[in-house]
């Protein structure tokens, strides 16, 4: 379920699943498994995209962390997707009837790597579903755990946190946004230009056209700009990390998307360094909280 944030929610504590929705538990246990092969070509055309001087991979370089999401890519037939350009609702996924779907966070620990040339088979279970209902409607939370391995075992285990809400109402309240912290140790500028957005998509064979469809996410969806990827918020917060500590090895990653960041003005990526933990945080330009991480290393 490719790849977005989410906006704050004054929510009340999750219960039961309403009658018309409780059919969604069935889904809870349900697994997949695929296989890939980690290609030296995703790994290059990320360092391009966000703009690295790394050397060009070979068989054996190890992937930083995050960038095993340009594997494993969801490969929808032209004729089975939504309107919204991601697969029609059901399959391994359960078919939750709102209309937004975004990527919430997610938790990784990393247990060891993942290299470049590994045959990699990526265990899918879906773990849990959850609903809340909040002033700005009803969400449906997916829980999904991802196990990754190698010739090695397990690599990398991964939960993956997926949002679907309901549209906007006409007249409803605004979440009430956070500000982000002003205490960072390094920080980085980044202008999320529509490019950076296609690439990123691109690489990851996510058609969701909130992320390169401004007609479609204006008109239908009704946000301002186009909408930048959670996951790619997410690979800069490490790839901050890595370029003001690049000897650090990270081995617990957990982020939360909190507030949508547009393509419309720069945005900010924070870092701040506290013996073994990293915490990182995304900023927008008025200073609102739109991604909060920490890491381990």
């Amino acid at each position: 379920m490719p790849h977005h944030g989410v906006m704050q929610n004054h929510d009340a504590p999750a219960g039961d699943l309403p009658p018309q929705l409780d059919h969604l538990r069935d889904w809870i246990g349900r697994q997949e498994t695929r296989r890939d092969v980690l290609a030296t070509t995703p790994v290059a055309a990320l360092s391009a995209t966000l703009d690295r001087d790394d050397p060009p991979p070979a068989p054996g370089t190890a992937l930083p962390p995050l960038w095993h999401w340009l594997y494993f890519t969801p490969l929808t037939r032209h004729s089975e997707l939504g309107e919204d350009g991601h697969a029609r609702r059901g399959g391994f996924l359960p078919p939750v009837p709102l209309p937004r779907r975004m990527w919430a966070g997610g938790r990784l620990d990393f247990l060891q790597p993942l290299r470049v040339g590994d045959a990699v088979t990526r265990t899918s279970t879906i773990q849990e579903v959850t609903v809340k209902h909040g002033r700005s409607g009803t969400l449906v939370f997916v829980c999904v755990k991802h196990d990754f391995s190698n010739t090695q075992g397990l690599a990398l285990s991964e939960e993956h946190d997926i949002v679907y809400r309901d549209a906007p109402q006409p007249g409803a309240p605004a979440p009430e946004p956070t500000p982000a912290p002003r205490d960072e140790q390094f920080s980085r500028e980044i202008v999320p230009d529509p490019v950076l957005l296609f690439r990123y998509s691109a690489l990851t064979f996510n058609g969701h056209r909130i992320h390169y469809d401004r007609s479609y996410v204006t008109g239908v969806e009704g946000y301002p700009g186009l909408i930048v990827h959670g996951p790619l918020i997410a690979t800069l917060l490490l790839d901050l990390l890595r370029r003001h500590l690049p000897n650090a090895h990270v081995k617990r990653f957990a982020f939360k998307a909190v507030r949508p960041t547009f393509d419309i003005h720069p945005f900010t990526v924070c870092g701040k360094l506290d013996g073994k933990t990293v915490t990182l945080w995304g900023r927008d330009h008025e200073g609102w909280l739109t991604m909060q991480a920490t890491a381990e290393i």
